[in-house]
C-alpha cells in the first residue's frame, strides 16, 4: 500500500479518509462515552491528532487503525482526568425512544456505562467493531490474555445488568 501523500494532495486524501472513517469513530466514541456530544468531540479530537501525524503514517491502510487507537487513547485520558464523570447535568431529558440499532438502546448504553473503561473498550472493539482478540489487544496496547479476561469480566457484569436473555452465557466465551 502507498504512503499517504504529502503536499497538495495531503488535504484531499485526508478529507476522503475522514468521510470514510467518521461514522465508525463516532459510533465507537458514543459506545465508549454514552453521550452524543462527547462522542463527536472525541472523534474530532482523534481525527485532528491523526491529521497531525498524517505524513508519518506509512501505509494508507494503517490510517483507520491509527485513528481508532488515537480515539481509544484519548478516551482513556479523559477517563483518567480528575473529576471525570460519565453522568452530565442537563436541563432537558434525552429522548427515550429506541433506535433501530440495538447497540444504541438506552439499556445497553447504560449498562456499557457501568463497566470500567477498559472493559467497555474491549466490548465495543470486540463486539461492535468486530475486531479479533489480537486486533483488540493491539488497539488497546495490552495482551490477548488481558482482552480475554476483560471480556469475561465485562460479560459477567452485563449479564447481571441486562439478563441472560440479552447476554447468553455462551457469548464471549469463544468469540475469537
Amino acid at each position: 500500500m502507498a504512503r499517504p501523500p504529502s503536499g497538495s494532495a495531503h488535504d484531499g486524501d485526508f478529507t476522503e479518509f475522514v468521510t470514510a472513517t467518521w461514522p465508525g469513530l463516532y459510533r465507537t466514541g458514543y459506545l465508549l462515552l454514552g453521550d452524543h456530544e462527547l462522542a463527536e468531540d472525541l472523534a474530532q479530537t482523534a481525527l485532528a491528532k491523526t491529521y497531525a501525524a498524517w505524513s508519518r503514517i506509512e501505509h494508507a491502510a494503517a490510517a483507520p487503525a491509527y485513528a481508532r487507537r488515537t480515539l481509544i487513547n484519548t478516551a482513556s485520558g479523559w477517563f483518567r482526568k480528575k473529576g471525570w464523570r460519565n453522568e452530565l447535568p442537563t436541563e432537558t431529558i434525552p429522548e427515550t425512544g429506541y433506535a433501530s440499532d440495538p447497540s444504541t438502546r438506552p439499556a445497553v448504553i447504560d449498562a456499557l456505562g457501568q463497566l470500567p473503561p477498559r472493559q467497555r473498550a474491549v466490548v465495543v472493539l470486540r463486539f461492535y467493531e468486530d475486531l479479533s482478540v489480537a486486533e483488540t489487544a493491539e488497539a488497546l496496547g495490552c495482551s490477548a490474555g488481558t482482552v480475554k479476561s476483560q471480556t469475561f469480566e465485562a460479560f459477567a457484569k452485563l449479564r447481571v445488568l441486562l439478563g441472560d436473555a440479552i447476554i447468553p452465557e455462551t457469548l464471549g466465551a469463544h468469540h475469537d
